[in-house]
């Protein structure tokens, strides 16, 4: 730390700082808590951040930080400054947004961050210091402003405490998203002993692994601890938990005679359609003002809702969020079997999703945003066409609902084709190819009407379903464990791509998404072998498929996210699914 005297001191203290180094000025008569500059000048996802009183920049920002002081240095003594601005920090701030550059403030709430003009002012703002616990405050706000029931009132109220002795061990965020994983991993193998003891022991880890996924975002906000790396970590280890646990479950429940493989993959692609629904509506409508705001029978309907309190936590549990959701498996686990829990966690799921969706779908209706470039983008990212479908479709005009219309349409009659249609018949293959054709003409344009959110997840449910129904009437051995590491490693490509979009880098190259066929290539690829293939060979070419894709996908993935890191790419803190 420096003292500088003047503008034209610190613009000289400011240049001996190299260059890939933060760099924050702060007024010397700053009064204020300690965790509000915390806040302000520690956070790692902007370039640029400010308080009252105080400013800080990254790298990215410090020529522009540069060029602020040095207007401040020049300026002529008595020139009229921006309203309220009278420390030289926060001419800067205002200095840096007319510069272009986007500077965040962080909401404070109750913590005081002032630069007092008198001493009478100076021992008011001493006193309300002194008169707010900020320790209170940060513990409270590492907690999710928004949260399912089961995670605010039986999860949160300790495992805020558990993130501040993480904080205060030097741990990191990271490490305690691994602990989840491997706690989760153990989960697993409790669930596939198929004992009574391995799954009441399953069922406590589960909801220990949980405990920990949440105490790594609280630590993470606690401590400010956000990371490219670690919101990666953070999402896929999710996935990669709850579906591992799905495979121990169905090999515990093999292990007592019981065949759930087929209930466990329809967990998972119901899961993942859900979460895609998701994705799709929130990128179709980001930074759109009038899918958020506005007039709306729906939206009002909401609101009045909302208005009523014990409707709020309702509609929160109705939807099943990670929380309730891991907590009615790991309840049902220890207690029923594994084929109820499937049974149970498929119908709530459903339920949730026709809700959700249904919601979404009246709100698009009534509204009817138009997309922009960048929604349009992102939704054709989600679709993952491959080669075929982008070569040889022409182009259809875009707008209007022909290609939720479209995709329905083919998805239809590809799973009701695979779900009626004997192993082995050939009609399955022509109908994907239909089903490919049709797909193609539907994001041949823009995506830009009111419902083409509704596409990218319709062409996972045909994809990942018609595999479920094949690899099902297959009935031998190992093909719907084959089958779901197939859609398992597809899935990952899928939620990786979303990751990807979220933190501003894009979707994966386009020669990934070649090299293992787009939806529509992996559907005729798979198709074509049942219909060629015995029920044994069938049951060994997806295990290659899976083991190809896995690999391929897993290479590209860690060698983006690993670079990213450590070539310093923004952090993000995604908080992803309500806990």
């Amino acid at each position: 730390m420096r003292v500088a005297s003047d503008a034209g001191h610190a613009e000289t203290l400011l240049a001996q700082v190299p260059g890939d180094q933060r760099v924050a000025l702060v007024d010397a008569r700053f009064v204020g808590h300690l965790h509000a500059l915390r806040l302000g000048l520690t956070d790692p996802r902007f370039p640029a951040a400010a308080l009252p009183g105080a400013v800080t920049v990254r790298p990215a920002a410090r020529q522009a930080l540069t060029r602020a002081v040095a207007r401040e240095r020049s300026a002529v003594p008595g020139h009229a400054t921006p309203a309220g601005a009278d420390s030289i920090a926060d001419r800067v701030a205002a200095a840096l947004e007319a510069d272009g550059t986007a500077v965040h403030r962080p909401e404070l709430g109750a913590l005081v961050a002032t630069v007092p003009a008198d001493p009478q002012a100076r021992n008011e703002a001493r006193q309300a210091v002194a008169a707010v616990d900020d320790e209170a405050v940060r513990l409270r706000t590492a907690v999710k402003s928004r949260d399912g029931f089961f995670t605010t009132h039986f999860v949160s109220p300790y495992s805020r405490y558990l993130a501040r002795w993480c904080a205060r061990r030097g741990l990191t965020p990271n490490q305690v998203t691994t602990a989840s994983l491997l706690t989760a991993l153990i989960a697993a193998g409790c669930a596939a002993t198929g004992t009574r003891g391995g799954y009441v022991a399953a069922g406590l880890l589960l909801l220990l692994s949980f405990v920990l996924d949440c105490t790594d975002g609280q630590l993470a906000r606690y401590s400010l601890q956000y990371s490219t790396l670690g919101a990666w970590l953070d999402a896929t280890f999710d996935r990669a938990k709850e579906y591992a646990y799905y495979a121990g479950l169905a090999l515990g429940a093999a292990r007592g005679g019981d065949d759930v493989w087929a209930l466990a993959l329809g967990a998972m692609v119901l899961q993942t359609a859900r979460h895609v629904v998701d994705f799709s509506f929130n990128e179709a409508n980001a930074g759109d003002s009038a899918a958020t705001a506005g007039p709306s029978p729906t939206a009002a309907l909401s609101d009045r809702l909302d208005s009523v309190g014990w409707t709020v936590w309702a509609r929160r549990m109705i939807v099943l969020p990670i929380g309730e959701r891991w907590a009615l498996i790991a309840v049902l686990t220890a207690l029923t079997t594994p084929r109820v829990t499937f049974v149970v966690l498929l119908v709530g799921c459903a339920f949730a999703a026709c809700y959700t969706t249904a919601g979404r779908v009246l709100r698009s209706l009534t509204r009817k945003a138009a997309r922009g470039a960048q929604a349009a983008r992102a939704l054709a990212q989600l679709a993952d066409t491959g080669w075929l479908a982008e070569d040889t479709v022409r182009k259809r005009r875009g707008g209007g609902y022909g290609a939720p219309v479209l995709v329905v349409l083919g998805a239809a009659l590809l799973v009701i084709d695979a779900a009626v249609s004997g192993y082995g018949d050939w009609s399955v293959f022509s109908t994907a190819f239909v089903y490919a054709i049709l797909s193609g003409i539907a994001v041949s344009a823009p995506l830009t009407g009111p419902l083409d959110w509704l596409v990218p997840p319709v062409l996972r449910a045909a994809e990942y379903g018609t595999i479920l129904l094949l690899a099902a009437r297959a009935d031998v051995n190992g093909a719907l464990p084959a089958a779901f590491g197939l859609v398992a490693a597809v899935a990952y490509h899928h939620y990786d791509t979303v990751y990807r979009i979220r933190g501003g880098s894009g979707a994966p190259p386009r020669w990934l998404v070649r090299a293992i066929g787009g939806h529509e290539g992996r559907t005729l690829v798979v198709t074509a072998l049942a219909a060629w293939l015995t029920a044994t060979d069938f049951t060994l070419a997806l295990t290659a498929c899976a083991v190809f894709v896995a690999l391929v996908v897993l290479t590209e993935s860690i060698r983006f996210w690993v670079t990213a890191h450590r070539r310093g790419a923004p952090a993000v803190h995604d908080e992803g699914e309500p806990a």
